[in-house]
């Protein structure tokens, strides 16, 4: 009898496990704070703020730029133009360098931070999409619902993870930028932006960033919402798209009892 009921309590576990419905994903929406003009022919794929310069990756093969930017009058101060074979993506600051990836060409190259002159290239596995660091490691993506871990001395992979939101993976991750811990990433085609726990790859929030730029200030050219940068002086949040002619300011505003 002691082992039956036994039996017929971790069932009863097991079943209620199962059940159980998974953790709710919190959502938020956004309040603009503010804005800044920005150089709308740029498809941007990358964006950081780092000791108030604004470095940009820009794409499109025969447009791909790298740009630092002063941040305070969005005035470009370098611009170095890639080759024209080379479809720039994401970009990096660690150190004295500046790493940007490349789309299908599948490099990842790196600059000098002080005036973007070229150093070397290192070949990826894959496809190169966004990037990020997290004062250790590079953190970048391919598209796919991974997320992978780069050492900045070796340049060459030293782990993943399988990025999943309530069980299920999280594809199309673009952009990226390290945020209090966690890692953000815009998924392409759409105007979300998720939170990242970077050891487990749960989302763990969503941020919903429709109409932020809009209808009237969009032109035939004018593409996707792609690009995070948080200032590490003041902790704000800025985000833009490709070709998008404003850099804005946002503040996360919960969303409660989401339908």
């Amino acid at each position: 009898m002691y082992h039956c009921l036994c039996r017929l309590a971790c069932a009863l576990l097991a079943t209620a496990a199962l059940s159980a419905p998974a953790l709710a994903i919190e959502q938020y929406g956004y309040r603009v704070i503010d804005k800044k003009p920005q150089d709308r022919s740029l498809f941007i794929q990358g964006l950081e703020i780092r000791d108030g310069k604004l470095y940009v990756g820009s794409g499109n093969y025969g447009q791909s730029v790298l740009q630092r930017i002063d941040f305070a009058s969005m005035e470009p101060e370098v611009t170095r133009h890639l080759n024209p074979r080379l479809f720039g993506e994401g970009v990096t600051v660690f150190g004295d360098f500046i790493y940007q990836l490349t789309w299908r060409e599948r490099m990842l190259l790196v600059f000098k931070r002080d005036d973007l002159s070229p150093v070397e290239w290192h070949p990826l596995a894959g496809e190169g999409w966004g990037m990020t660091n997290d004062g250790t490691r590079l953190i970048y993506s391919d598209g796919s619902d991974r997320l992978y871990f780069l050492s900045p001395g070796t340049r060459g992979v030293t782990g993943s993870i399988r990025v999943t939101e309530n069980g299920k993976p999280v594809t199309r991750l673009n952009e990226l930028e390290w945020v209090d811990g966690e890692v953000w990433a815009n998924i392409w085609q759409s105007d979300r932006i998720v939170i990242i726990n970077p050891e487990t790859g749960e989302v763990r929030a969503s941020i919903d960033l429709r109409g932020l730029l809009p209808v009237m200030e969009r032109k035939a050219g004018t593409d996707v919402l792609n690009g995070i940068a948080v200032d590490p002086a003041t902790g704000d949040i800025w985000v833009t798209g490709k070709r998008w002619p404003w850099l804005y300011h946002i503040e996360l505003v919960p969303v409660a009892n989401p339908q």
